[in-house]
């Protein structure tokens, strides 16, 4: 059975954290919905690649989806001030789905309320406010799955998919791209 993802895509988006994951989650078979946060079908990334989202946000239902994926990077801090966004990760986290948040994007699960009394880690430029960040690349609490940053992108994205396809899709898709 297939899995629907929702991706965040907001101006500042960290790229290697965006697109390895959606990479990773298509190859598994899931139907991967980039949504643009803003009001424009695109947004650019930290270093300036543009990417084409699939819809905007306010046109997503969050109920439509089996897991959120929230990249990180400087859109991080816009994401954790869209009252939309808040709602969003809100609902993922109240029904039980999975989340995935990566490099800076804790932050946007810390101010949904979602984080308190969970095991994470994230990106070391937000340690002074997330001051429980463990020092693993990827850190598995229940249906939430936190990353350090870009160079843990590609085990971020496995992590995801194990979550939602198994282990044996997991180890598939890491040997399809020769990872080790």
């Amino acid at each position: 059975m297939s899995k629907k993802i929702l991706v965040l895509l907001e101006d500042g988006f960290e790229e290697i954290e965006t697109i390895a994951p959606v990479d990773l989650l298509r190859r598994a078979g899931a139907e991967v919905v980039l949504a643009a946060c803003g009001d424009a079908l695109e947004a650019a990334g930290k270093t300036g690649v543009r990417v084409g989202a699939d819809a905007l946000l306010s046109d997503c239902g969050g109920d439509d989806f089996d897991a959120l994926v929230i990249p990180g990077g400087p859109a991080a801090q816009s994401l954790r001030k869209n009252p939309a966004v808040l709602d969003l990760v809100r609902n993922f986290a109240e029904r039980g789905l999975l989340i995935g948040a990566i490099c800076a994007a804790p932050v946007v699960l810390n101010d949904a309320g979602i984080l308190a009394d969970r095991k994470y880690t994230a990106h070391f430029s937000v340690a002074e406010e997330l001051t429980a960040i463990l020092p693993e690349a990827v850190v598995r609490d229940g249906p939430m799955v936190t990353s350090q940053g870009a160079g843990t992108a590609v085990p971020f994205g496995l992590a995801l998919v194990e979550e939602l396809f198994g282990a044996d899709e997991a180890k598939e898709v890491a040997g399809a791209i020769c990872y080790r």
